[in-house]
This record gives structure tokens, sequence and C-alpha cells, in this order.
């Protein structure tokens, strides 16, 4: 009877050390990273055929890629289904997502063909979206055209992305609307446009704009959009500004935020190679001071 008391307090007295010394491991070990980091092949991936950017991005670190249009991986809507397959299949051996497609479709035109023409591709890449394994698409507005009422534009745009986001839905897609243009990209703008849009499948995908910092602040047109933020966010190099980057993910912590964040560099470094595994390190770095 002894001799079972000393082992069972022996027992008791590794399991509180145990727990002791995880706890103070604990008090060091980095936070789980609530976002995801990626990279829209704006100028820094538009020149890899897309076995090479898949290979980048898996060296350095990066776990999703939004793909562009006219870039040298050629993921366009003319590839056949065949085409559309292998691209499906390379990401699926591989450890990076296809977020999506970042297309240049817009609709505050006040020409009827030009919108038409606009809602028309649209759907047609959200098409190959959902063939290569994708799960949106990338829109914008980009204006409001002078000689048109404020009010008429907004309300086009808001009805056009009801309209692609219904046909989004019916193919397991989001449409992510990026924060754009220089009027539409100020944050009352776009959440003029989104008192209209009824649509549950229709985003907003933050851009890093230096409008996004004019009166009353970051944090006051931050809460003007909060609720209807999407999954994707856009940056630029985090050492070639100044936009304050940290309070932007406090931000979206604090909103529950769990997507990507995607770096949008407009730069042209010599070794793109290192330039992302310096940029992976620094928004590591944001993630522990969240």
């Amino acid at each position: 009877m002894g001799e079972k008391s000393t082992e069972r307090r022996e027992f008791i007295k590794r399991t509180l050390i145990s727990g002791l010394v995880l706890s103070g491991l604990s008090s060091w070990y980095p936070k789980s990273t609530p976002m995801k980091f990626g990279l829209v092949t704006y100028l820094w991936g538009k020149d890899w055929a897309l076995p090479e950017l898949i290979a980048t991005c898996e060296k350095t670190g990066y776990a999703g890629v939004e793909l562009r249009t006219e870039h040298a991986h050629g993921v366009e809507a003319s590839l056949s289904k065949k085409e559309r397959r292998e691209v499906r299949k390379q990401f699926e051996d591989s450890s990076v997502t296809c977020i999506g497609y970042g297309s240049n479709f817009e609709f505050h035109s006040p020409d009827p063909a030009v919108l038409v023409a606009n809602l028309q591709q649209t759907k047609t890449y959200i098409q190959l979206c959902q063939d290569i394994g994708a799960t949106g698409i990338k829109v914008k507005p980009n204006t409001l055209p002078e000689g048109v009422s404020r009010e008429k534009t907004i309300a086009q745009i808001a009805k056009s992305f009801n309209e692609i986001g219904a046909f989004a839905a019916d193919h397991g897609q989001l449409i992510r609307v990026e924060v754009h243009g220089k009027i539409t990209q100020q944050l009352p703008v776009m959440k003029a446009i989104f008192d209209q849009v009824t649509s549950s499948n229709v985003k907003i995908c933050w851009n890093s704009n230096d409008t996004d910092l004019m009166e009353p602040g970051l944090e006051a047109n931050f809460a003007l959009v909060q609720d209807r933020l999407g999954d994707t966010t856009h940056v630029r190099a985090f050492n070639e500004n100044t936009y304050p980057y940290q309070q932007l993910f406090r931000l979206l912590d604090r909103a529950g935020y769990r997507g990507w964040i995607l770096l949008e560099a407009h730069s042209n470094p010599l070794d793109k190679i290192a330039s992302m595994i310096e940029q992976k390190g620094m928004f590591e770095n944001f993630m522990k001071n969240l």
C-alpha cells in the first residue's frame, strides 16, 4: 500500500513539473498565425511560368497565390478543359493554394455595351476559377465617371455586383471587390456601393491605399466596411512605404479576420526570392505583435 502511495505521489509530481515547464514554454512560443500570407502576381510573379511560380512560393513559404491576367503563367479563359485540369493538378500536388484570379473587370462605365462585356467576361472567368480549383475572382470599380450622377453610377456598380455574385455562388466562388480607383477607393464611397449590395457572396478586398488614412483616420474608415470584408487583403512591400500595417493587422485580428494577406508589391527587385523571404519575415513579426 505504501509503495503504491509513493508511486502515485511521484506521478503527480512529474505531472505538475511537466505542466509548469509547458506553461513556461508557452510564454515564448510564437502565436499561431491567424492570417495566411500569399502572393499576388502583380510584378514579382508576372514573368514566371506556372511551375516556376508554384515552386518559388513553396521555396519562400508563401501559402497561396492570386493569379493575374496576361502574365507568364498563362492561366486564361482560353484554356481547354484538359489544360484547366492540369493547372488544378499542379496546385493540388503542391503546398500552394490557388486563391483565385485577379481580373481587371469593372462596372462603372456609362456605355451599356462596355458594361455588358465586363459582366459576360467576369462570368467566363468565374467558370475558369471553378475549373482550376480557385475560390473566387477579384473585380473592381475604378471611378465615378464625369457627366453621370454619383448615385446612378453607384447603383449600377452595386447591381452589377449582385448579378455576378449570384452567378459566382452557383459556381462555388466568391466575388472579391478590390478597393480601387481614384474616387472609388475612398472607403465612404465603397460603403455607399455596398449599402446596395444584397448578395452575401460579394465581399470587399482591402487594398491598403493611402486614402484609408484620410480623416477621420484608419480605424474609423475600417469600421465603415469591416462587416463586408472577405478573405483577401492586399498589401505592398512592407519596407517600401509608411502605411501603418501593424495597426491594420490589429484591426483585422480584432474583427476576427482569418483570411489571406497577399503581397502586391509595386517594386521590381533583382532578387525577388530574397525579397519574398524578407517580406514574409516582416509579416511574421507583425503577427507576433498583434
